[in-house]
């Protein structure tokens, strides 16, 4: 089973949060030496990290950045903080996702299944299909109905996201994570540009207009 490594320091959301881990079949480590969580993540070797923005001492941040230095383990920031300073901040130190409390524990879970997803060998995924649309990892090609095409690299990468999570919304900021390692300074269009050109690429081998829905306001789903 999956290990989830949780660095809260409330203790009451901390026992929750395991409670919530263990009834969802994930094996669930926890620390209440904060100075140290960065080497018992690393020593560990999680799955997933769930971890806390404001944390005595240095703070989660610092946990974030000391813990990507040594380990590419998914690391989701836990916080009340809604600022979007903070938010950037956790990206460019190397975290995966950013949920704000109080969260809502659907949310958290299909967050933390999402990372753990898109953190998997690329070997044991060389194809990813749904609604019979076929992705090859190896290739870059998507087909349809015996028809193919290849697909540009942002392309790809966008398909990619969208079928490893399918049901799922998955936003723009998230997107843009993903293509270009941070949301803060590229234009919004851009992204609207390249989703175009992958509606575009779909529906030229036939794949329906409804494969890939725009939730407005939210993001996008497959």
């Amino acid at each position: 089973m999956p290990t989830v490594f949780v660095v809260e320091d409330d203790a009451s959301l901390r026992d929750e949060l395991k409670r919530l881990l263990d009834l969802q079949g994930y094996a669930c480590r926890t620390t209440t030496d904060f100075g140290r969580a960065a080497d018992e993540i690393v020593a560990a070797r999680p799955d997933c990290v769930v971890l806390d923005l404001k944390l005595p001492g240095a703070g989660g941040h610092a946990v974030c950045r000391d813990v990507r230095r040594k380990s590419a383990v998914p690391i989701i920031m836990l916080t009340s903080s809604d600022s979007e300073f903070d938010e950037v901040m956790s990206m460019n130190l190397g975290a995966d996702d950013y949920v704000t409390k109080p969260y809502r524990p659907a949310v958290l879970l299909a967050r933390i299944e999402a990372v753990l997803r898109r953190a998997a060998p690329a070997a044991t995924r060389p194809v990813v299909e749904h609604k019979g649309v076929v992705l090859d990892v190896a290739k870059g090609t998507v087909a349809y109905e015996g028809r193919a095409v290849e697909l540009t690299r942002n392309e790809f990468k966008i398909l990619r996201m969208l079928m490893e999570n399918h049901d799922a919304i998955i936003t723009r900021q998230e997107l843009m994570c993903e293509l270009w390692q941070s949301d803060a300074f590229i234009d919004d269009n851009t992204l609207t540009v390249n989703i175009n050109r992958l509606r575009k690429s779909l529906a030229g081998i036939g794949v329906p207009d409804d494969f890939l829905v725009t939730r407005r306001g939210q993001g996008y789903l497959v």
